[in-house]
């Protein structure tokens, strides 16, 4: 299910599900939506602190579901990550969703909104984010406008091979935090993740295995694996997911662009694609019709 593509006017809602950001990064995001054409516009409490987090959890999910609701409102864009998206995720109007769906952006901990919005209503939404200039702003800006598929260039063959699926993921920290809590099987899926979370990332890997839910997988895709969450060697990385996920018999691409990386490139979630360890690229359908 996808939303339809932006046009010069659009009213696009910025929300914070998760944590906090300061004032300056928020005008940053909104300027750069203005400069498309569009019309930002910031929930009630997206600039709202509570703890670590952007406001309590009935706010930060009342701003969010306001942004689903409004007929008016063509997308939805988390300002920033950080934790506390996971919270909120069973109060989402899904039913406005299936109504009138349109894209998500955001990553990190807003994978935690996005899988479950995927998992219930089979909803499209955008693994990256808006504001930090470069190709990301590119990417994101291009995947939210023009119905065209992307191609991400991939840079390690760790299991070579070819297969479609849909693209599913994102962080493997939030991934994996909803094993057991409302992950679908993911049987004819392509697994995207980043984010290798330092020495915990073997115990991740081996929690997906030993779920079942990678039963008829289709394919792995990873990005980042050395940044943000934890610093492993991304050689390191590599050698844990060949261990770990070489034994299913389907190709795994590493060294892709998305994630917690400088100058990402934004990733479709919930559309088909496909991944090609010959070509070393994975190409995804687009996030909007």
């Amino acid at each position: 299910m996808r939303g339809t593509r932006l046009r010069p006017g659009d009213r696009v809602r910025l929300v914070s599900p998760a944590s906090f950001s300061d004032d300056g990064w928020v005008e940053q995001v909104a300027s750069v939506l203005r400069g498309w054409g569009l019309q930002p516009e910031t929930g009630t409490h997206a600039r709202d602190r509570h703890g670590f987090m952007a406001g309590r959890d009935e706010d930060r999910l009342a701003d969010l579901n306001d942004a689903l609701r409004d007929p008016g409102v063509r997308a939805v864009v988390a300002i920033r990550g950080g934790a506390g998206a996971y919270r909120i995720v069973d109060g989402i109007d899904f039913d406005a969703v299936r109504a009138d769906p349109k894209p998500v952006v955001g990553f990190s901990d807003i994978v935690a909104v996005q899988v479950a919005l995927w998992a219930r209503t089979g909803l499209a939404t955008l693994h990256g984010c808006v504001g930090a200039g470069g190709r990301t702003d590119d990417s994101a800006r291009r995947l939210l406008f023009d119905a065209e598929p992307i191609t991400l260039p991939g840079e390690t063959v760790i299991v070579p091979g070819r297969a479609t699926g849909v693209l599913v993921g994102g962080n493997a920290g939030s991934v994996n935090g909803f094993v057991g809590a409302g992950l679908p099987a993911l049987a004819g899926a392509i697994l995207c993740m980043e984010g290798a979370q330092g020495d915990h990332f073997d115990r991740l890997l081996w929690t997906l295995r030993r779920s079942g839910l990678l039963e008829g997988i289709r394919g792995f895709a990873f990005g980042d694996l050395g940044g943000a969450d934890g610093g492993l060697d991304a050689d390191d990385a590599v050698a844990i997911i060949r261990d770990r996920l070489g034994g299913l018999g389907v190709p795994i691409l590493g060294g892709l662009p998305f994630g917690h990386v400088a100058d990402q490139v934004c990733l479709p979630l919930g559309v088909p694609g496909m991944i090609d360890t010959e070509a070393g690229a994975l190409t995804a359908e687009p996030v909007v019709r």
